[in-house]
């Protein structure tokens, strides 16, 4: 047995019904020229052999009173993991995103390994979709983003390609510990964590005490104690909505070269002006700006199990009118969050974000003073592959992230880089937040209207694959 990190532990106890935990990956595949559409068929079957997978996709939950386990399944069944459906005529783009909107409203069984996969056929043309989701527990969204990618390959030639719960076909992974899950080697790893954790506390105090003194200074730097309450920060069901859009990279580098920033603070600032619109549209847009939680990467090492991930915290300026304006908050507010976490080793940053978001864990723990939220919505961008990939000969059109929503904290934002494309795939609460499917026209709108503005020719809009 393996004992659960304190940071793994942390997503199992979040989990309510109205909040399941899990991160999840749409992905949509179009068969190789002359290829029958019962190949789908047969890529089921295949799938099915792969009866033995790899850790972390064969451990299941053992609860001590000492901590929680992850433990080998003894008896794993695929069935319960696998399965293959069929969309419902006519098999669009909007029947998708529907069953997938359904399916990421559903709890894992938490007596089996947190992880499930869909096949889907009956999609428009000849196409079918892979829906993955593994709990946040097992494993972060960098790390799923990379064994997903792993699972492919630039040879449209290549088949016989393992699934993502075989990993071990992939890459050797680390033998696990053989130590006993008893009392002295737990005592004796806490002890050992807990002494490198002490040596962190005065840097990490002393840049706290850095990001509160600047912010009485500068109205517009994002801090801890600034976001402001939002209908993003109301009480959730256990209903999702999922939907996704696709943008060319270039648009947006050639808008982050004029404007001297990157792409990262361009996606933010579409983000911004994007929810802007949307709650104006709600009639309750705040006074204050919005502020964004931006994850960021700890990981060191090729490693995909648990979640090593540090925060910075974005100021959207959605109290902003000009979009040049909000640009420019927003990029100054992560440059200085970025140059703090420069200057940190990584379990500095691991505290610093601890302490930065104590009091969303407060509020998210408890689902009281939800006035002590750090932040109103997480954006994150995860890297993926710059060229085509395929899976046993069929062609990855779109990956589309799929990631988790919790109390007081109603969307999320994901975005994929792939073969030239920002993937954008954004999850809300379906009653807290009504009419989402707008959202994508704001955020069309945002672009443009940055294209403009900076007298950037119009490109053609990325097509639907559907």
């Amino acid at each position: 047995m393996k004992r659960i990190s304190v940071t793994d532990d942390m997503f199992l106890m979040l989990e309510r019904r109205q909040q399941p935990m899990h991160v999840a990956g749409l992905q949509i595949f179009t068969l190789s020229p002359g290829t029958k559409m019962s190949q789908v068929h047969e890529f089921a079957e295949e799938l099915r052999q792969f009866q033995n997978p790899s850790a972390p996709f064969d451990q299941h939950i053992v609860e001590r009173r000492l901590g929680n386990y992850w433990h080998h399944d003894e008896g794993f069944d695929l069935n319960h993991h696998f399965r293959h459906v069929a969309l419902p005529k006519p098999g669009g783009i909007k029947e998708l995103l529907r069953f997938v909107s359904c399916e990421h409203s559903n709890l894992l069984d938490r007596s089996r390994p947190l992880w499930e996969t869909y096949l889907i056929e009956g999609v428009h043309g000849r196409h079918f979709a892979l829906y993955s989701k593994i709990h946040h527990s097992l494993m972060d969204g960098v790390s799923a983003m990379k064994l997903s990618m792993g699972c492919l390959s630039p040879d449209p030639h290549q088949i016989g390609m393992p699934p993502t719960w075989q990993t071990a076909l992939l890459k050797s992974p680390k033998k696990p510990s053989t130590e006993a899950a008893g009392l002295w080697p737990s005592l004796r790893g806490a002890f050992s964590v807990a002494g490198t954790q002490l040596g962190t506390i005065g840097p990490v105090v002393s840049m706290l005490y850095e990001t509160i003194k600047a912010a009485r200074s500068n109205p517009e730097y994002a801090n801890v104690f600034r976001a402001p309450t939002s209908i993003l920060n109301q009480p959730i069901t256990g209903s999702r909505r999922f939907v996704a859009q696709s943008y060319q990279r270039s648009r947006l580098k050639a808008i982050a070269e004029k404007t001297h920033s990157t792409t990262n603070d361009i996606i933010l600032a579409l983000c911004g002006t994007a929810i802007r619109r949307y709650l104006m549209s709600q009639n309750c847009l705040p006074e204050k700006p919005l502020i964004s939680m931006v994850p960021i990467s700890l990981r060191r090492d090729d490693s995909i199990g648990g979640n090593q991930v540090g925060v910075i915290l974005a100021n959207l300026a959605t109290h902003e009118s000009d979009p040049m304006e909000r640009l420019a908050i927003t990029k100054s507010s992560v440059e200085e969050a970025k140059d703090k976490f420069h200057r940190m080793t990584r379990e500095q940053a691991t505290n610093y974000t601890a302490l930065t978001l104590a009091p969303s864990g407060i509020a998210l723990f408890t689902g009281r003073l939800p006035q002590l939220l750090a932040f109103n919505v997480v954006i994150s961008n995860v890297p993926g592959s710059p060229k085509p990939l395929y899976w046993n000969g069929a062609k990855l059109e779109r990956h589309y992230p799929v990631s988790v929503i919790v109390n007081h904290m109603a969307l999320n934002i994901t975005i994929v880089g792939y073969d030239g494309r920002f993937e954008f795939g954004i999850v809300g609460c379906r009653r807290t937040l009504p009419r989402l499917q707008r959202f994508l026209d704001y955020l069309d709108d945002a672009l443009e209207e940055l294209e403009q503005l900076l007298g950037l020719s119009r490109v053609r809009k990325v097509p639907s694959v559907l």
